[in-house]
């Protein structure tokens, strides 16, 4: 028995990593996209995303032999699909209403809260005594980074916009974690995947597509598409295989943390010493949940 305890946490480790890494991928997005040609859009760039993503998450599980449809079930694939689906649109728009800061914290901020709350409805599942400590460090350290900007804009429906983009986040990640029993990563990921793009593909015949044609435009939905999306989306879809929901949106506060690194070493912002002071709790909320408590260590220690 504690043999098995032993080896869950093992599990339960190896998968926080796996967001983690899924999590610091997806923060390379708002670089990305700062660097994209002129022409460009939020929602084109959203939609061609979860397009190229989740036709590469196919054709991968294909040639591995997945992708057998006929045990799954209707309802939780669609959540899932639209869930991401919308979270792309009501993220680009509520950043288009309240500005990049306030909308991206307003939204990655909120998803730990929603996850921890629709995993107990949907489970009647508690999120640990970690999870509450963490949650609330790493919300902390977001609002000091929201502070790094002086210039902030609040609006009121790009705050609702932003909650929506976390709930449906949250919604997403719960329905991968309810998915993933019995089927592989990589199918239950090109599955969803491919339903978002699909629920976004009309915006595709309403956008200027020109921009494709230049080299860093191409480059840079490669980047997404294959980088960002796919493979961050797999990896986080492999570590909820052992990691609560609740436990992996809040790992997921990573992404900011890496995008303000991002921005300084690569755009070439500045950060003054609150968005430090943030940078610091998010990483240790991250942290929090990464190593294993001393209890833990003390029951392999005692093997």
């Amino acid at each position: 028995m504690n043999k098995i305890k032993q080896n869950t946490g093992i599990l339960a480790s190896r998968g926080a990593w796996l967001i983690l890494a899924a999590a610091m991928l997806w923060g390379t997005t708002g670089t990305s996209q700062a660097l994209a040609p002129e022409g460009s859009s939020p929602a084109a760039i959203g939609a061609l995303r979860l397009l190229l993503g989740g036709s590469a998450l196919a054709v991968y599980a294909y040639l591995r032999g997945g992708l057998k449809l006929r045990s799954w079930p209707i309802f939780l694939p669609l959540v899932a699909g639209g869930g991401i689906a919308l979270y792309q649109i009501s993220f680009f728009w509520a950043v288009a209403k309240t500005g990049v800061a306030v909308g991206t914290i307003v939204a990655i901020g909120s998803s730990p809260v929603f996850a921890g709350i629709l995993e107990y409805l949907m489970r009647r599942k508690r999120p640990g005594r970690r999870w509450y400590l963490s949650t609330l460090i790493a919300i902390w350290g977001c609002l000091m980074l929201l502070l790094q900007t002086g210039d902030l804009r609040i609006d009121g429906s790009g705050i609702l916009l932003a909650l929506v983009a976390g709930f449906s986040y949250a919604s997403y990640a719960l329905g991968i974690k309810m998915l993933l029993p019995g089927r592989s990563a990589e199918d239950v990921t090109a599955v969803v995947f491919c339903l978002g793009a699909l629920f976004l593909s009309p915006i595709l015949f309403t956008v200027d597509l020109k921009w494709l044609a230049e080299v860093n435009g191409w480059l840079m939905m490669l980047h997404l598409g294959l980088l960002a999306t796919a493979l961050s989306y797999w990896l986080f879809a492999s570590g909820l295989a052992s990691v609560p929901a609740s436990t992996a949106v809040t790992l997921s506060l990573a992404e900011p943390l890496t995008a303000a690194i991002l921005g300084v070493l690569v755009v070439g912002e500045r950060l003054n010493m609150t968005a430090t002071c943030g940078l610091v709790l998010v990483l240790s909320a991250l942290l929090l949940l990464i190593l294993p408590s001393r209890s833990t260590l003390g029951k392999s220690s005692s093997q």
